[in-house]
């Protein structure tokens, strides 16, 4: 489906982005594609807990702590591993770092920056910076490589879908969701890492904050997240179907 028909059914409270880039030496022109619907920035959730862990490996001498806590983070999306690494490290100095490396400048929330998750980004800016982030792991970064090979042991439950739907079973991913209950919308992204051989990469990522007014099943949402279980179905159902449309989409305008 087209971007055209995508944006043409969201409700009128949604926000939508979608973003990718293909590029690398030896491959075709560079080319990105961009497409927005709604706010320009949207919390990003999970989405650059990859990006913290690469960044962080440099900053934690002890090798064997950084892997114990930057692996979950990756692979299962563990919260509680992601804020030791936010905080031992520093906020504004994993987001520093993240600029020197990739070129793309985030702050840290306002109010409180310990909250890692509320970081906002545009998806432009996220496919900019995982670009970076793939071409480092496949030109002999030996952290960006081992982050790189843990989004690719990424389960199921936590891809929405997005290897099949875009035909890529080896793809790195990492996805995000959250719905605050200061929100009226649930907040699902993904991005999707594809090596091309040598320095060539492709990264393709969607992400959604869509409606989710009804009183009823915000109050189940936010009692299974107090209580420490599954939302993800939750995010599927609202979200699922529209983030592989948007991911394929962009796959295919980059053509790949």
């Amino acid at each position: 489906m087209a971007f055209n028909e995508l944006l043409d059914d969201l409700d009128h409270g949604a926000g939508v982005q979608a973003a990718g880039i293909r590029r690398g030496y030896g491959g075709p022109p560079a080319r990105t594609v961009c497409v927005s619907s709604g706010l320009a920035r949207l919390r990003c959730a999970s989405l650059l807990k990859p990006l913290y862990a690469w960044v962080s490996a440099a900053r934690i001498p002890d090798a064997e702590r950084w892997r114990r806590h930057a692996e979950p983070s990756v692979v299962i999306s563990s919260n509680a591993d992601t804020l030791n690494l936010w905080l031992a490290v520093g906020p504004g100095v994993i987001l520093d770092d993240i600029r020197r490396r990739t070129g793309v400048a985030w702050s840290p929330p306002n109010g409180d920056p310990s909250r890692f998750g509320s970081v906002e980004v545009a998806a432009d800016e996220v496919a900019t910076a995982y670009a970076a982030f793939a071409q480092s792991a496949v030109a002999g970064d030996p952290a960006a490589a081992t982050v790189l090979e843990w989004m690719r042991q990424v389960g199921p439950e936590q891809a929405f879908g997005v290897r099949e739907a875009i035909g890529a079973p080896d793809a790195g991913i990492k996805s995000g969701w959250f719905g605050a209950p200061d929100e009226t919308c649930l907040r699902t992204h993904v991005v999707a890492v594809l090596p091309r051989g040598g320095t060539r990469v492709t990264v393709i990522v969607g992400m959604t904050a869509l409606p989710y007014t009804d009183a009823r099943e915000r109050e189940i949402y936010r009692e299974r997240v107090a209580k420490g279980l599954s939302v993800e179905h939750t995010h599927e159902k609202l979200a699922g179907a529209l983030l592989r449309e948007l991911m394929t989409a962009t796959l295919t305008e980059l053509g790949g």
